[in-house]
Formats: structure tokens, C-alpha cells, sequence
């Protein structure tokens, strides 16, 4: 349920609302906003019975929030969420455009080098690497694992770029934590309940893929596990979903992209090289991502990708990378200049 204030509606009328949303046990959640002041309940399981709040002073309007997820939507947020991993980066504002490139996983310190070296020298600030690696059979490379975040954390040091990398299980958040600037919540581990409220305690920005299979509302809802526990930094990535096409790794759905700025206030990216699965369509597809209206990409780069440990067959080489990247900026530009 949401209670909008009238725009001259007093602190007392405010704080009266909040004491009786706190008496019936739910939680307020006050949303500020330019004409007037909202404020949203939140914990509870079903509906809400208005009754209690038909004659307090102030209230202009109750309505009723019927979706699965309220923190994350625009009813609760109307305005844009920002994420700032860092000082001079903002992921969902209007005058950027988000690139994270990297290798799937940390193989090596060289490998971690020389990848990371040539994307700063293009301008990339978000670095991609996994340390931990969920892999659908257990004979494939898993990852370095607490070895992948000592690297991560020397080639941090050595170029000054942030860390986007994945976290697998509750009991690894801390450590992660320490080195990661932006935790990465896997396709696979979109529904962990457990690791999505640990990932909202930790404070950290939050980039959280769509399952394999998951509905936009089941998505959403994921997210919202994160906000509940006070964490707004949440960045969505469409990764493409799994239907019977066999023709490429996933089906792409960009159309979730305009959908999901229409309904939510996070940001969200596009991951290309999941979506596709195969290197001459990282391009395209990521190009026409920027026009569908993401805040950003998802690229996997590596300096041999024929010799990677996992997603060889869609990793871009440095060179192919920098070809899509400067694209990538004159494209972006473009879409500002037109408006969308």
C-alpha cells in the first residue's frame, strides 16, 4: 500500500501516518518527492486494510500496490536510481553509459594484467573477472576461488579499476566484500534467497542477473529481497533467457530493457555474451542495446579467448573489444543527441 500526503500535509500528519503503520506491524518507508511526500507499507503479506487511515489528517490518496515487489517499482520510487561504485562512476544517470569487460574467469596473474592494462588504456573504469564460478557440470573449471580475489585485489591496486565479480554462497559475502567493488549475483543464483538479503546487509552495489527461465516479475522480486534490507544499489543485467531456440546460448530479450524503465527505477545492462553465446554477435547485440535504452554493457574479454578456461567461443579478443567499445561511445552519443 502507498499513502500519498497532500502537499501541505504537516510532519505531525506524516509521523501520525508512520505510528499507525507501525501499530498494525508493517514498516514505513517515507518516500520524498518534489510536490509531496508518500510513504509506502511495506512487510506485509497480503492486503492492507485501509480502514485505520480513512480519517487522518493529510492523506490525499491510498493506493493499493497489488505487485510482488514495492521498493524496487516506480509507484514507491518515481524517480531514477543512481548507483556510484565509484567517485566518477554512475551507473542509471543520464550522461553515462556503463561499461564492465573482463574475462569470465580469473585464470592467472598475467592473464588478469594484460586484460586489465588494455581496457583502462580504452577508458574502461569496471573491471569483470570471476574468482568463484558456478558451472553447470562439475568436471569444468570452477575458479581460482580465494587465489582469483588475491588477484583481483593486486591488478585493483596496480590500474585503479573497480571489481565486478560474482559471489556464490551467503558464507562468502564478507570476503568478497573486501574486494569487490560491485557484487555480481549470477543467473544461477538469482532465486538464493539467503545470498540476496546477506548482499543487501553488505551494503555493496549489487548487479543481479536474471535467471535462466526467470519472469520480469520474478526478477523484480529478487531485487526487492536486496532493497528490503536498506540496499538501493541495485543494477539489473538482462543476460538473455532459455526457450527452445538452440541457434545461440540464450534468446536476447531486449524488449525487457524499455519495459523494465517503465515499471522500475534501477538500472539495467545488457550482457551480450551471455545472451548470445557466440563472439560475431557480441557486437550487434550490444549496439542494439544502447538504442533499446540500457544503462550499460556486460562484454567478456580476454587476451586468448580460443585458449579460455570457460565462454571461449563468446569472449571478445583486446582488439575486437576496442573496436565495439569506441562504437559503443559514438552510438551512446548519438542516442543523446536524438533523445532517447
Amino acid at each position: 500500500m502507498l499513502i500519498v500526503m497532500h502537499h501541505n500535509a504537516t510532519e505531525e500528519d506524516i509521523q501520525r501516518v508512520k505510528e499507525t503503520i507501525e501499530k498494525l506491524g508493517y514498516r514505513p518507508v517515507a518516500i520524498p518527492g518534489a510536490e509531496r511526500t508518500a510513504i509506502g507499507v511495506i512487510g506485509n503479506q497480503g492486503w492492507v486494510d485501509d480502514t485505520p487511515f480513512q480519517d487522518l489528517p493529510g492523506i490525499r490518496e491510498i493506493i493499493h500496490v497489488t505487485k510482488p515487489y514495492k521498493l524496487v517499482s516506480r509507484d514507491f520510487h518515481p524517480d531514477d536510481t543512481v548507483v556510484r561504485p565509484g567517485e566518477d562512476i554512475e551507473i542509471g544517470s543520464k550522461g553515462s553509459f556503463a561499461v564492465i569487460a573482463g574475462p569470465c574467469a580469473v585464470e592467472s596473474a598475467e592473464q588478469m594484467s594484460t586484460v586489465a592494462k588494455a581496457l583502462s588504456s580504452f577508458g574502461v573504469k569496471l573491471l569483470r573477472g570471476g574468482a568463484f564460478k558456478p558451472r553447470t557440470s562439475p568436471h569444468s573449471f570452477q575458479g581460482l576461488r580465494e587465489e582469483g580475489l588475491r588477484i583481483l585485489n593486486e591488478v585493483k591496486k596496480e590500474t585503479g579499476m573497480l571489481i565486478v565479480t560474482e559471489v556464490m554462497s551467503p558464507e562468502h559475502v564478507e570476503r568478497v566484500a573486501e574486494v569487490a567493488d560491485i557484487l555480481q549475483i549470477g543467473a544461477r543464483n538469482m532465486q538464493n534467497y539467503d545470498l540476496l538479503v546477506e548482499v543487501g546487509k553488505s551494503g555493496r552495489p549489487v548487479l543481479l542477473k536474471r535467471g535462466l527461465a526467470a519472469t520480469l516479475d520474478e526478477w523484480l522480486s529478487s531485487a526487492e529481497y536486496i532493497l528490503v534490507q536498506g540496499n538501493e544499489n541495485v543494477i539489473l543485467c538482462e543476460r538473455g533467457i532459455r526457450t527452445y531456440e538452440r541457434a545461440t546460448r540464450n534468446t536476447a530479450d531486449l524488449s525487457v530493457i524499455p519495459l523494465i524503465k517503465e515499471i522500475s527505477h534501477l538500472p539495467v545492462i545488457f550482457d551480450p555474451s551471455h545472451a548470445t553465446g557466440k563472439r560475431s554477435l557480441v557486437r550487434p547485440m550490444a549496439l542494439a542495446s544502447v538504442m533499446a535504452g540500457a544503462d550499460g554493457v556486460m562484454v567478456e574479454v580476454h587476451p586468448e579467448p580460443d585458449r579460455a578456461l570457460s565462454d571461449a567461443a563468446q569472449s571478445l579478443d583486446i582488439e575486437g573489444f576496442a573496436k565495439l567499445y569506441d562504437s559503443l561511445v559514438k552510438l551512446w552519443k548519438f542516442r543523446l543527441s536524438i533523445g532517447l
